[in-house]
């Protein structure tokens, strides 16, 4: 098990520019390969799905090949991967469509770790129909999301829980298997925002227990959209509002309009590049995809250690990424002084490490933060160490400047 971190760096044009990337949680760099996926469907023949003509089966190829591909990374079937512009965009089209389903009085659970992206849709789709919201607070002394956390706002009108596998704020790891016992336990459907997940941990859907998956490969190397992923038998339950001659079959009910064909080739090839991060990896994708992301966890979590042994140095720096099993990201605020200015001096040093709450609004306040948060630093399959010393002494750098 190995990651090679030498030769990943050397596939991303990008980093050719020297800046060092600690804005990974809010989208990756892009290798050269995936580019040149999207760049390639875009230059052959493309047109609608089909069969009859060159285009017709160029576009129906990227599509077949892209839900294949993601089903491997997030070990579910290709029936039931569902594509969107974005993370947002699906959440909001399937809480629409299960709201259909609630009652005035029936309940959804939703959390204050979350992104607002997978809470917002919820509660405004439970206001529409008279259902209610009940809120699962987190630790933020610890930084934890417990199983307890949820099992207390559960009950037997529970139609739905929303949590986040992975918090984009403070890199917190929930127990999604329990929740997802807990869930399931008072006949709840669970719906998992896997979007800060999917770049950094080995996803699993049927261990999890999600019964909706939803991630962006734009931040696990690939292009801007959105991908859902379920069972079919699930999903043929479901019946979103769609155009009369749209098709109906799963999960092609659930894409309405073209799809972007380009991008679907470019998910492909960055599903393709992350089985490849262990040169070691043999088998099939699945397992060299499993093999190369436990490589990479391991990878990210030493270089945390490594920025959390500097940042402890500094005392007028505080961390707020604090649970016991979290990914590679930290936020911190610094004493007396301004995280805006401190992104502002470190992009003046080619280090890309933003300041805000993103989107994770909620969680942002529950820290005390308010709706500015912090300093984000999060890591990528393509940072060194030499990354790690350049964030530190910029910080030791701006610490020494006049407030």
């Amino acid at each position: 098990m190995s990651h090679d971190i030498a030769g990943v760096r050397a596939q991303f044009p990008a980093l050719k520019a020297g800046w060092a990337h600690f804005d990974g949680p809010g989208g990756s760099q892009t290798p050269q390969s995936v580019i040149d996926a999207i760049a390639e469907a875009l230059a052959g023949p493309l047109s609608n799905r089909g069969s009859g003509t060159a285009g017709e089966r160029n576009a129906e190829a990227c599509v077949v090949a892209a839900r294949q591909a993601m089903a491997d990374l997030l070990g579910a079937e290709p029936s039931g991967i569902v594509f969107g512009r974005s993370a947002t965009q699906l959440t909001y089209d399937f809480s629409r469509t299960l709201a259909k389903t609630w009652s005035p009085g029936d309940e959804v659970v939703v959390t204050r770790l979350d992104h607002d992206a997978n809470i917002r849709p919820w509660v405004q789709a439970a206001q529409a129909v008279g259902a209610v919201v009940r809120w699962a607070d987190f630790d933020p002394a610890t930084g934890e999301l417990t199983p307890e956390d949820i099992r207390a706002q559960l009950s037997d009108r529970t139609r739905l829980v929303a949590v986040t596998a992975a918090s984009n704020l403070i890199g917190t790891l929930p127990d999604v298997p329990a929740i997802a016992a807990l869930a399931h336990d008072r006949g709840a459907l669970l719906y998992v925002d896997g979007v800060h997940y999917t770049a950094h941990v080995p996803v699993d859907l049927a261990r999890l227990g999600a019964d909706f998956f939803v991630c962006s490969p734009y931040k696990f190397l690939g292009p801007h959209l959105g991908v859902l992923a379920s069972r079919p038998d699930l999903l043929e339950t479901l019946h979103p509002d769609k155009l009369l001659p749209s098709p109906d079959a799963v999960p092609e009910r659930f894409e309405l309009g073209t799809l972007p064909y380009e991008l679907l080739a470019g998910t492909r090839a960055a599903v393709d590049f992350l089985a490849r991060l262990d040169p070691d990896a043999r088998g099939t994708r699945r397992e060299r995809l499993l093999a190369s992301l436990t490589a990479l966890e391991h990878y990210e979590d030493a270089l945390r250690r490594r920025i959390e042994a500097g940042l402890a140095g500094f005392p007028e720096i505080t961390v707020y990424s604090r649970a016991a099993r979290r990914t590679p990201t930290l936020l911190l605020t610094i004493d007396g002084r301004s995280t805006v200015d401190a992104y502002r001096h470190l992009a003046e040093r080619a280090i890309a490490a933003p300041s805000g709450s993103f989107y994770a609004v909620e969680a942002s306040r529950r820290l005390g933060l308010g709706d500015a948060g912090g300093l984000r630093v999060g890591l990528a399959p393509y940072t060194t160490e030499e990354d790690v010393d350049r964030l530190l002494e910029g910080l030791a750098d701006f610490l020494r400047t006049a407030p």
